[in-house]
């Protein structure tokens, strides 16, 4: 089937990371724009922060700031037709970060640059937990001749801990909590792979033993060429992953099977959230052609944890 909706937004500079409010708002980072936005109901953007590198992926704490991935930066290519794509590894770049961004006054802090003496490369996307501390992953970065191995990392909102759960993982990206919380769900982007693991404790994961790579249960993983991105959980479970190439929205049960896919009309389909007074407008974005959608979603997403 196809994702079709209203259209939210447009003009955005590779949007990722959507975040629903409550009052009707949604948050996006712009990641070739390096900003935090906000989208009001009308569509109309604003700027809150102007973070540079690559803002790539962003939640709600418990505090009610926004805590931000960002990856360091990526050069781009502009198409003649207005398309915008990475195309690799930024000139000025250093690192990646953790930053922490208070949503009344824009003001910018990083929390965190590395973990145990290794700068972070990439943070990519990340998720809280109902005990306040939040996952993310950290992608890498992709040079001419060599790549980064990822890594899934999970810390406090206060700067307190930083902590190299899993690792190595080949380009994780999505990353997600099953509704009861006791499952953690990582998409990485080169193998299109889902894999899952179950939480035994605030950031502590089970391991499977080898040859599983990664210390992960397979979950699913598609046919032919096709590259994962960012994930949302529905209410019931299931694990929807935006999908590139294919283009669209994978959804996979919990127990592994591919229950549908919704198409999109642009190859850089590259996240999803769920909100609405009763969670079921799924948003999207559509990041080449910098836009943001609102589809009707055929069940209610998992609401994230919110302050309070």
């Amino acid at each position: 089937m196809d994702l079709i909706g209203r259209e939210v937004a447009r003009g955005l500079r590779f949007p990722e990371g959507p975040v629903w409010l409550p009052d009707g708002s949604l948050l996006v980072v712009e990641i070739e724009g390096g900003t935090l936005t906000r989208i009001a109901p009308s569509g109309r953007a604003e700027v809150v922060a102007r973070l540079g590198g690559g803002p790539n992926g962003a939640a709600i704490g418990p505090d009610g700031a926004c805590y931000v991935c960002n990856n360091g930066g990526f050069r781009w290519l502009e198409q003649a037709d207005g398309y915008l794509r990475p195309i690799g590894i930024a000139e000025d770049y250093a690192s990646g970060r953790i930053e922490r961004v208070d949503l009344a006054t824009g003001k910018a802090e990083v929390l965190y640059r590395e973990c145990d003496g290794r700068p972070l490369s990439g943070p990519n996307d990340i998720v809280f937990d109902a005990h306040g501390g939040f996952w993310f992953t950290d992608l890498g970065k992709v040079r001419a001749r060599s790549m980064d191995r990822g890594a899934v990392y999970y810390a406090r909102c206060d700067g307190s801990l930083i902590r190299e759960v899993i690792f190595p993982s080949m380009t994780p990206n999505g990353v997600g909590l099953s509704p009861d919380g006791a499952t953690l769900y990582v998409a990485e982007t080169e193998t299109s792979r889902l894999w899952a693991y179950p939480v035994t404790a605030p950031g502590e994961v089970g391991m499977e033993p080898w040859p599983s790579p990664n210390g992960g249960r397979i979950l699913y993983g598609p046919p032919g060429y096709q590259r994962f991105d960012s994930l949302a959980v529905e209410e019931d479970g299931n694990i929807c992953v935006a999908t590139l190439v294919r283009s669209g929205i994978s959804v996979i049960s919990p127990t592994g099977e591919l229950v549908e896919f919704h198409s999109a009309p642009e190859s850089y389909c590259t996240n999803i959230c769920f909100g609405g007074d009763d969670m079921r407008t799924a948003f999207v974005t559509l990041s080449g052609t910098g836009r943001l959608i609102a589809v009707d979603w055929p069940r209610r997403g998992f609401r994230l944890h919110q302050p309070g």
